[in-house]
């Protein structure tokens, strides 16, 4: 309709006509171009925890809610992911769930949240772990979504958050992932428990908590966990869940002898380097064959030059080992932190005795 107006006028204007016509033209280039050069943003991804089950369950439930992708990391992962979407000019919506912040490495974290708000992307942090009050205060300046409350595990806290988007199955798996996370016991935790036959829950937490952490080394079918998970499947309907997790009974099994002989003794704690398991699977035998009411495995990570450290307390224990953890594994170069009873840590590889040796110190 533009060009029929110009075209009118141009029998009388003729000189004019192809000013305004060049013009018009010019105009209609200029704007083309800049929609064409700006991507529009539609991509969502959660970012969680790979290492347990409250990660991938957490995943799953956004996931099923929101749709999108997973990116699963650990913890020494978890600011390279970050790293990388922010590069990612199509990112509209972004989730980070159970995975807790360190000293070391909170105010990283709060200038990535920073420069994503500043390019407009939704940022919703899902977490259960002890936090820095001011890094809260942080956070909610800038407008990141804050889902926190140390009193129930992260799955739990994303299934009543987004209840209304996701179906009856999702209250399956938060129920799931409060048992492994030894928060079942938590108000809204054990409410989804008593929805369930208390038998099949626990089997089902179990079968697949022993599927993700006999499958760390395997990205690819942890996501497919997530996708399955998402899709309403309990976990005995997932392929070769009960036999793979038969296979880690058994070398769990075999841990305990492990433990008995390698194991070494402080005042306060039990501790032990793990060579051919996961540390997180062994501590729980090192706290309780050492008779102490902490217990320290760890194994090395080779490709990092660091130790995966897991700590776990018993309910005898006065001191909340994640707050300690966190300002220890910090002065060490290293990063950590968690809950009161149950946390972990990264340690360079030369500070792994020093580590240990200031922790049995500051228990009491």
């Amino acid at each position: 309709m533009i060009f029929k107006f110009v075209l009118t006028v141009s029998k009388t204007k003729k000189p004019s006509t192809k000013k305004t016509t060049k013009t018009a033209t010019k105009q209609i280039t200029k704007t083309t171009t800049k929609k064409s050069l700006k991507p529009q943003r539609t991509k969502v991804i959660c970012i969680s925890h790979k290492e347990d089950c409250d990660g991938i369950s957490s995943a799953a439930l956004i996931r099923q809610a929101f749709g999108g992708d997973a990116i699963l990391v650990d913890y020494p992962g978890q600011m390279e992911a970050l790293n990388q979407v922010i590069l990612d000019e199509k990112l509209k919506s972004l989730f980070i769930c159970d995975l807790g912040l360190s000293k070391k490495t909170q105010d990283e974290f709060i200038d990535i949240m920073t420069t994503l708000r500043k390019n407009k992307v939704s940022v919703t942090y899902i977490d259960h772990h002890d936090i820095d009050p001011d890094v809260v205060k942080a956070l909610n300046k800038i407008k990141v979504k804050m889902i926190h409350d140390i009193n129930e595990c992260t799955a739990v806290l994303a299934y009543t958050a987004f209840k209304s988007k996701l179906n009856d199955h999702a209250s399956f798996v938060a129920a799931c992932a409060a048992i492994t996370d030894y928060m079942e016991n938590r108000p809204i935790g054990s409410k989804l428990l008593q929805i369930y036959d208390r038998q099949f829950a626990l089997i089902s937490a179990t079968v697949l908590t022993y599927n993700i952490v006999g499958h760390q080394k395997e990205s690819d079918y942890l996501l497919y966990l997530v996708e399955e998970l998402a899709e309403s499947k309990f976990p005995h309907a997932i392929p070769n869940t009960f036999e793979f997790a038969q296979i880690q009974v058994e070398k769990l099994s075999q841990m305990i002898d492990k433990v008995k002989q390698g194991m070494k003794t402080m005042k306060n704690l039990g501790y032990m380097e793990i060579l051919d398991a996961g540390a997180s699977g062994a501590v729980n035998f090192v706290m309780g064959l050492s008779g102490k009411d902490v217990g320290v495995a760890y194994k090395e990570r080779i490709d990092h030059g660091i130790y995966a450290v897991s700590v776990r307390g018993s309910k005898d224990c006065k001191v909340h080992l994640g707050k300690i953890v966190n300002i220890l594994a910090t002065s060490l170069g290293g990063s950590g932190g968690g809950h009161d009873k149950a946390c972990g840590a990264v340690i360079p590889k030369p500070k792994i005795k020093k580590f240990i040796t200031e922790l049995n110190k500051k228990i009491k």
